[in-house]
């Protein structure tokens, strides 16, 4: 599967983007994906994750739950990553990745996920 993240720019302190990560193949329904973001000279970092098919499991880490939300349109092979609430630690590069794996034994390591996107930068002023 191939990944393209795309919806990043500026935005002001307190607005909202969505990013959207798209991808080829058919089966897009069965992969589990993830967003990361990476700020300049930090490690990449898990944002949230949704389960494959109808996507009933949502995962988000604690500094951005309750303002981000992961969504998924299968008949469209794309998963959202609503964000609101944009502070300026939010500023970073977001990329989506994904894994056919039946079982993940963490969502929150990067080095589960084989595919991903190229990344989309998000810039919050504040």
């Amino acid at each position: 599967v191939q990944l393209q993240a795309c919806g990043g720019g500026l935005v002001q302190t307190g607005g909202s983007l969505r990013l959207s990560c798209v991808a080829s193949g058919r089966t897009f329904r069965s992969y589990r994906v993830g967003w990361f973001r990476q700020a300049p000279g930090k490690e990449r970092e898990f944002v949230g994750y949704i389960d494959r098919n109808s996507g009933g499991n949502t995962r988000y880490s604690d500094s951005v739950k309750g303002r981000f939300t992961i969504a998924r349109d299968n008949a469209k092979n794309t998963v959202y990553l609503q964000m609101l609430s944009l502070k300026p630690e939010d500023t970073a590069v977001y990329y989506c990745a994904a894994s056919a794996s039946v079982i993940l034994s963490s969502v929150h390591d990067r080095s589960q996920y084989p595919y991903w996107g190229q990344g989309t930068q998000v810039t919050v002023s504040s």
